[in-house]
């Protein structure tokens, strides 16, 4: 069945490819994260969907319904974070990627994925996918790298998939493990941009909700952004963790808050939720 063009299926029917290369390490928690919410993820390596190695283990993106790419250091972040990561992927997938994207599939990055995704111009795409980077994840404020416990407001007003299950305006707590998360661009009008296209979906928030300031905001990202989507709402690009946070007691606060399940796996449902009938 499909609705709006987009085929709607059932959890288990959903084929999730978790994209990493040497240097990832967080796609065992992202697989685990799709596995929770009913799907069928698979960690593939960058060399199976590009023809390399044994032809049993070769894929094909398109046989699959949503990408994730995950966090991690993927090819130690030389040159900058994420970018050796997406020049490849860009020079054997560039097309299969976007066609991808253009058919309104469900696409996340996380941490490291996020700053592929800004590279290869799947992000922010405010006037379509680029070919050259359009912003950048810069180096943190700190100066070092930064890793706590972040809280997150949702100020996404409907467009992104990746948060129909988490109320607008309500603040989740998502683990943040970075040194280049700093949002930027030399668009003037870039927060603008977003902000009239509905691309921003979390704000970095102190504990009681209000505007963050560092430590808070752990990179000094410009207006407190801590993840965007592109127009289409279908592309998701976050520095904090949500698949590090699908259990309560991993949050500091587990004791008090008396809850079962963590405040990630509502950004998994979600995606679940915009393909199952």
């Amino acid at each position: 069945m499909e609705n709006n063009g987009v085929k709607r299926m059932r959890p288990e029917e959903i084929k999730v490819c978790v994209l990493r290369i040497e240097g990832t390490n967080c796609e065992e928690e992202t697989h685990r994260a799709f596995a929770a919410v009913g799907c069928s993820p698979e960690m593939v390596h960058l060399n199976q969907l590009t023809g390399h190695g044994a032809a049993s283990a070769r894929r094909s993106l398109e046989d699959y319904d949503a990408l994730a790419f995950p966090g991690g250091f993927s090819a130690g972040d030389y040159v900058r974070a994420g970018a050796i990561f997406a020049a490849r992927a860009k020079s054997a997938l560039g097309k299969e990627i976007k066609d991808f994207v253009v058919a309104e599939k469900p696409v996340i990055g996380i941490c490291n994925g996020f700053q592929i995704l800004v590279e290869l111009g799947l992000l922010p795409a405010t006037d379509g996918i680029s070919d050259v980077p359009t912003a950048a994840l810069f180096t943190n404020d700190s100066g070092r790298f930064e890793c706590r416990p972040t809280y997150l407001r949702n100020e996404s007003r409907g467009k992104c998939i990746f948060t129909k299950k988490i109320g607008r305006g309500r603040t989740v707590m998502f683990p943040s493990a970075h040194a280049e998360g700093k949002l930027m661009s030399a668009d003037r009008r870039f927060v603008d941009r977003l902000e009239d296209n509905d691309q921003v979906v979390f704000r970095y928030v102190s504990p009681d909700g209000r505007s963050a300031g560092y430590p808070w905001n752990p990179n000094g990202s410009a207006s407190d952004i801590a993840g965007i989507c592109n127009p289409a709402g279908n592309v998701l690009g976050l520095m904090p963790h949500p698949e590090r946070a699908l259990d309560a007691y991993t949050a500091p606060d587990w004791t008090r808050r008396h809850k079962k399940e963590g405040d990630g796996l509502a950004v998994f449902r979600s995606m679940v939720e915009s393909l199952s009938p």
